[in-house]
């Protein structure tokens, strides 16, 4: 008896990318085709630019965890767990389960969109004494913190200790750092209103970057539209500036200057995943280097997109230009994969991916929003309903959709709601505890764990 197997593929990754490309290899392969499998810690596509939205609690969590259960055309193999390694040669990837378990997964084709990590530099104290704002835990987190300040600087009876509690640093001027600091400066400013032992004039917030301006890919009018609109809420915007040591009680910014604070938000840029340095391909940037048809040049079957690849970007004239790691390009990315997986495995040709940038939008919170759609420049309400209307459309699912307009209704109806959820009472964590850098193994440990020897730092199954 001759025994077929399908050709096993195996997608790494539950962003846009991945998820896009989940999605259309259900509906366009016939179950008997291929045996598809994702690698992800959590079974649901997170809708990142809606995260500032979830810190200040205009958005519930779970109204932008959209689950990868619900469609009806499911039937992809999830692996819960992060992929830590992957032996080309061999065609392997070593996952890292979430009971910690170290797990060998062979593939056919792999599809590469282990997506991105918070960028960091060798700042003293900044990995021990710094929020992010990469994932839903941390998000949810960092709102708790934030009201835990206010409650504890209204508790205190030491003028200094309630003025330190008060100021809160974000360091990013992209639109992460910008978001994250208008929403939850509109959180402090409405909140502060419920603690009339509080001073006001106490609550400073501190927006710096080490850039000239603010998101300069709006340009320079919407940059400056966008400062002024931070400035006016009392938001101190500082350019050209950067941490230069951060403590538990106290951050020193590179001009001189030393800020009392409980709270230092950093935003500052993101990095490939640490899984593509495991490869040993060659790279841009840290971003794997691959053809516009988001092939992994010598190697027939991998493929990589999204934050973790430098897709050539074909629609632009510039030689070298490639795709800016945005959810819109990773998105559309996902689906031509999908299409050139498909197209691999019935020996037909690939095609390259193509889409021409369709502009930019930054909610600002409340009615603020500066946004280039299609190179028109707004701001304001109609800039709002261009943000909100794109992210709302964006979302992959019915539920999501009805979740997120019922929540965006239901906070301008009713307001900003106040309630901590318990998270300060447990253990603190920072920056280091929700990124798990230090989980990848080199590529001398994935050889090893390949081959049966098992690697230095966890156990096989």
């Amino acid at each position: 008896m001759i025994t077929v197997t399908r050709p096993r593929i195996l997608v790494v990754g539950a962003g846009f990318a991945g998820v896009g490309c989940v999605r259309r290899l259900e509906r366009k392969l016939s179950p008997d085709e291929a045996e598809i499998t994702l690698v992800t810690p959590s079974s649901y596509q997170l809708y990142l630019p809606l995260l500032p939205q979830v810190a200040s609690g205009v958005l519930t969590p779970q109204s932008i965890a959209v689950s990868l259960r619900r469609s009806r055309r499911y039937r992809t193999r999830i692996i819960p767990g992060g992929a830590i390694g992957v032996d080309l040669a061999s065609k392997v990837c070593v996952v890292r389960t979430i009971t910690d378990k170290l797990h060998n997964e062979p593939y056919d084709y792999i599809v590469l969109a282990p997506g991105s990590i918070t960028r960091t530099f060798d700042i003293p104290g900044l990995t021990d004494n710094a929020y992010g704002m990469k994932t839903l835990a941390e998000a949810a987190y960092l709102r708790d913190h934030v009201i835990s300040q206010l409650d504890l600087a209204d508790a205190s009876q030491d003028p200094d200790e309630r003025a330190a509690r008060l100021q809160f640093v974000v360091v990013g001027g992209g639109y992460a750092g910008t978001e994250t600091a208008a929403c939850l400066q509109m959180l402090t400013h409405n909140a502060v209103k419920r603690y009339p032992r509080l001073d006001p004039h106490l609550i400073k917030w501190h927006l710096i970057d080490i850039a000239p301006r603010l998101m300069p890919e709006l340009g320079e009018k919407l940059g400056t539209d966008a400062q002024e609109i931070l400035r006016k809420r009392g938001i101190e915007i500082s350019l050209g500036v950067s941490i230069a040591k951060a403590g538990p009680e106290e951050v020193t910014f590179t001009d001189g200057r030393v800020i009392p604070t409980r709270t230092l938000i950093w935003t500052a840029g993101v990095v490939a995943s640490p899984l593509i340095s495991t490869l040993g391909a060659e790279t841009i940037r840290g971003r794997l280097a691959v053809t516009a048809e988001m092939n992994l040049p010598g190697n027939d079957g991998v493929f990589a997109l999204g934050d973790a690849a430098a897709v050539p970007d074909v629609a632009k004239d510039e030689e070298g230009a490639v795709c800016p790691p945005t959810a819109q390009h990773a998105m559309r990315q996902g689906k031509v994969v999908a299409d050139n997986v498909i197209a691999a495995l019935r020996d037909q040709p690939l095609r390259p991916y193509r889409h021409k940038d369709l502009g930019l939008v930054v909610d600002l919170g409340g009615r603020d929003a500066v946004s280039k759609p299609l190179g028109v420049e707004l701001k304001g309400l109609p800039a709002m309903a261009v943000a909100r209307g794109y992210h709302w459309s964006a979302l992959r699912t019915n539920v999501a959709k009805t979740r997120v307009m019922t929540n965006w209704l239901l906070n301008a109806v009713a307001g900003d709601d106040f309630v901590r959820t318990g998270f300060q009472s447990r253990t603190p964590a920072k920056m280091k505890d929700f990124e798990f850098v230090h989980a990848y193994l080199t590529p001398e440990q994935v050889r090893a764990q390949v081959e049966g020897k098992g690697a230095a730092d966890g156990s096989a199954e």
